[in-house]
Order: C-alpha cells, then structure tokens, then sequence
C-alpha cells in the first residue's frame, strides 16, 4: 500500500531520526527552498508514488507545499537494510508539463 513508506517516514520524522542527502541539500538550494519548514510540515504531504524496492531502499515521492503554498515534490527514504533514519533523497518543484494539475499523477509521453 502507497502509504506503508510515508507512514514509516512520518514516524521517523517525528522521533527526530532524519538525514538529508547533499543532493537534496544542493537542489533546495537551486529552488530558493528552506528544508525545515518541509521537514516540519511532512504530516501534511500527500504520497504520489511509492518505490519499495528501490535498490537504496523503500522510498515516496511525497507532494508538499512550501511555506508561500506552492507545490514541492520530495524523494523520502529509509537506506537498504536499515529501519533509519528517513532520508530526504531529494527535491524539486514539479513541472507542470510532466503533471497533472495537481501534482500528483504524471503526465503521458
């Protein structure tokens, strides 16, 4: 079920136990985004998509919005083999060509 990761996430989040890569570090950046108000606001994201075998482990592509409302797309994780921390693997804001209108189901080629 979609929701198994962003729950396992959400848990992790709230007991504190969270990296962030220096890829998401970098692409915030790039977006003028700050990571702890997304960080703070994780329980009022949306899971988009789910990648449980993912080879560096179970991740969600999780729909959120930053602190002016505008749509923000993060790559949450927990590393292969481990039970933490969660990991934000990455961000971007989503391109409104290769989604819906709500940011949540992709676009056809």
């Amino acid at each position: 079920m979609i929701d198994d990761i962003l729950l396992a996430v959400g848990h992790l989040i709230a007991d504190g136990k969270v990296g962030v890569s220096l890829h998401a570090v970098d692409e915030l950046s790039k977006d003028g985004l700050l990571i702890e108000p997304l960080i703070d606001d994780f329980a009022n994201g949306i899971a988009v998509e789910e990648y449980p075998a993912y080879h560096k482990g179970p991740c969600v592509l999780v729909l959120q919005r930053d602190e002016f409302g505008l749509p923000v797309h993060l790559l949450w994780g927990i590393p292969a083999g481990k039970t933490e921390p969660a990991v934000l693997i990455t961000a971007y804001r989503p391109d409104p060509d290769k989604w819906n209108d709500d940011f949540t189901v992709r676009r056809s080629k």
